[in-house]
């Protein structure tokens, strides 16, 4: 029987245009008094979203030549297929493609390298398995809602970052949760491995900005294995990005955002570190789709319908500024 349940809650979750778009979206708005939490840092970073390489600057192109050269010529990116109005398969697309804010930059940036918008292989790559992918060379990028931070530029290389959000607590309209605050007491809360939720969690059970008795055990390989879990009733709530956690709550009208962002999270593309001249057209590209209103007009399609509340636009409805190293 509980794994009928769990059938029927995956079932449901495959059809996310059966859902009214969702408004609670307050989400992508700062604050609420809720303190904000600093990612954990690598000694001597400071603002990691600003350390990407500046798109001008000539010499040799080795890593877009060798994809250019590739017998099957398309570029390899790594995705998520569950994350509804990010990169997900929608049932009700006959065409069976993904779609998606994340799906649109990558057509982007295929088109600018390759001529062709479509020369994409889609990978499927889990929130755990985002950098090992990077570095075993599966990948040629990761566009997926990553966040940009310390420890991460140390692993991998980034662009610049093409969006701004912030975590947040996801859980049951009824439920007593307010936000990251005390309310969390004795609540069992999901997180994605490999994420930044997870992170801020363990760093707020030891800074005391969580409850010693909060339960942040429960993990799962992608974020949206969490709202699953708060479906089934197996956890309290959900830790995840505002801009997912605000998607989720449109999945779902029986869940909520509780309370404001409590962090600063900037996502960027991925990439191998010393891949150069790939970051380099990445960030060309983004400043491009930025300048004629490709990013706009995705954001528009994609992620106003879960983001802003009627005229009043989410932070997050602006690109952030690109500042390079």
């Amino acid at each position: 029987m509980a794994a009928l349940c769990a059938l029927a809650v995956t079932f449901a979750l495959l059809l996310p245009l059966t859902q009214p778009p969702s408004h609670d979206a307050a989400a992508a708005t700062a604050g609420q008094g809720v303190a904000r939490v600093t990612q954990a840092k690598a000694e001597d970073c400071e603002n990691p979203q600003d350390q990407s390489l500046s798109p001008s600057g000539g010499g040799d192109t080795p890593t877009v030549d060798a994809i250019k050269a590739r017998k099957d010529r398309r570029l390899i990116v790594g995705v998520d297929t569950n994350s509804y109005r990010w990169g997900y398969l929608d049932p009700n697309n006959p065409s069976g493609e993904l779609e998606g804010f994340d799906i649109d930059l990558v057509h982007r940036i295929a088109e600018d390298i390759l001529g062709d918008r479509d020369a994409v292989q889609f990978k499927a790559i889990p929130t755990s398995r985002r950098i090992e992918a990077i570095q075993k060379g599966e990948v040629d990028m990761v566009v997926r809602t990553m966040t940009i931070n310390c420890s991460r530029i140390e692993e991998v290389a980034f662009s610049a970052p093409y969006f701004v959000t912030g975590q947040q607590v996801l859980a049951p309209k009824t439920s007593t949760i307010t936000g990251y605050d005390k309310t969390l007491a004795d609540k069992k809360v999901c997180s994605a491995q490999g994420s930044t939720a997870y992170d801020n969690l363990e760093e707020g059970r030891k800074s005391g900005d969580l409850p010693d008795s909060t339960d942040i055990r429960t993990t799962v390989p992608n974020q949206l294995d969490c709202l699953v879990k708060l479906q089934l009733g197996e956890v309290d709530a959900v830790v995840t990005d505002g801009a997912l956690a605000a998607s989720q709550a449109a999945q779902d009208p029986a869940v909520e955002l509780k309370g404001g962002l409590f962090t600063d999270e900037y996502y960027g593309v991925a990439m191998k570190r010393g891949s150069d001249d790939l970051v380099r057209q990445v960030n060309r590209t983004l400043e491009n789709y930025i300048e004629d209103g490709g990013w706009r007009a995705s954001y528009e399609k994609w992620l106003h319908p879960t983001m802003d509340q009627g005229d009043k636009e989410s932070a997050s409805a602006t690109p952030p500024e690109a500042r390079y190293k």
